[in-house]
């Protein structure tokens, strides 16, 4: 297996994000209202999680191959927030001394982890 993965990366702007609301059907102000958003503790809008999620899977494909999807048993936390105008970048590396399980990321412009956590590769179904 490959020991890193290739990295995935987007631009976050608000018409992504609004995009990404209509497909998705998420509504939830902290994402579309930039007034609502403004006043709430996260002090504007934010990205949905999953939009950022997929930089991962995006990462795994393009490493690994199409039908790894459905041999990856993800287990994730997201940290921090993503914001308009950020680019993130989905990436990872095979943990030390172990041929299946990947450390998992995305991280801002920055360098901030957003979301962090392991990918288990299955070798069969």
């Amino acid at each position: 297996m490959q020991k890193v993965l290739e990295p995935a990366s987007n631009h976050v702007d608000f018409e992504s994000i609004l995009n990404y609301a209509d497909v998705t059907q998420d509504y939830n102000p902290i994402h579309v209202d930039k007034e609502f958003a403004a006043k709430s503790p996260m002090g504007g809008i934010i990205a949905h999680g999953t939009m950022s999620l997929a930089l991962i899977w995006q990462s795994l494909k393009k490493t690994l191959g199409a039908d790894v999807v459905n041999r990856v048993r993800l287990d994730i936390r997201f940290v921090s927030p993503v914001r308009i105008d950020d680019t993130v970048t989905g990436g990872g590396k095979l943990q030390e001394g172990s041929d299946q399980v990947y450390d998992v990321w995305v991280k801002n412009q920055g360098g901030q982890i957003v979301i962090k956590g392991t990918a288990e590769i299955k070798t069969a179904l």
